[in-house]
């Protein structure tokens, strides 16, 4: 689980570094915060956003994943101070980075 946050920490970080619209605070202790939020969001609200929204990912062959995934990072955004996102543009840029930012880095847990 302490692996998770980090991973968590980390991919947050980096997106906040590589995508202008997204900015994470610099105290360590906000940076955990929000990537526990992060995590509590994926682990309980987003299943049950895509169990809901199963009829437009569907239709849209998977592809509306990326805007829960970007609902998701704003959910985090409103509910914590150590992270903005300055619009929903850079929220779905910055789902798309964590996301595979997560999945890079998930790989070297293993």
């Amino acid at each position: 689980m302490l692996v998770r946050l980090l991973i968590n920490a980390i991919a947050l970080w980096f997106t906040a570094w590589l995508i202008d619209g997204v900015h994470l605070s610099g105290n360590l202790l906000e940076i955990a915060i929000v990537a526990v939020v992060f995590g509590v969001v994926n682990t309980f609200i987003k299943p049950v956003v895509l169990l809901l929204s199963l009829p437009m990912l569907l239709l849209t062959l998977g592809l509306f994943t990326f805007v829960v995934n970007a609902a998701m990072l704003a959910l985090v955004a409103s509910l914590t101070l150590g992270l903005t996102i300055d619009g929903i543009g850079s929220a779905l840029l910055g789902s798309i980075v964590v996301s595979i930012a997560s999945f890079v880095l998930s790989a070297f847990k293993d």
